[in-house]
């Protein structure tokens, strides 16, 4: 299995092909990568290309009141 950084893998791919490759659209991988999330692109042996995230565990008190804040609206 290889394993690169999202920002990587589009700078070799481009982010139409990396989007479409994940099923996402180009737009996802747009914010994704303006957002500085820790994201990793697995390619496995038989080709298949999988996105993971890695973040800390727990999350940061910060972090859990602004995703809290921002659900409050609905």
């Amino acid at each position: 299995m290889k394993k690169m950084t999202l920002s990587d893998y589009v700078r070799n791919n481009g982010q139409r092909k990396t989007a479409k490759e994940l099923g996402l659209t180009q737009g996802a991988i747009s914010k994704a990568l303006k957002s500085g999330r820790n994201i990793f692109i697995h390619t496995s042996h038989s080709g298949k290309v999988q996105a993971v995230e890695t973040r800390p565990f727990p999350l940061p008190l910060n972090s859990r009141r602004q995703r809290k804040d921002t659900h409050d609206d609905n």
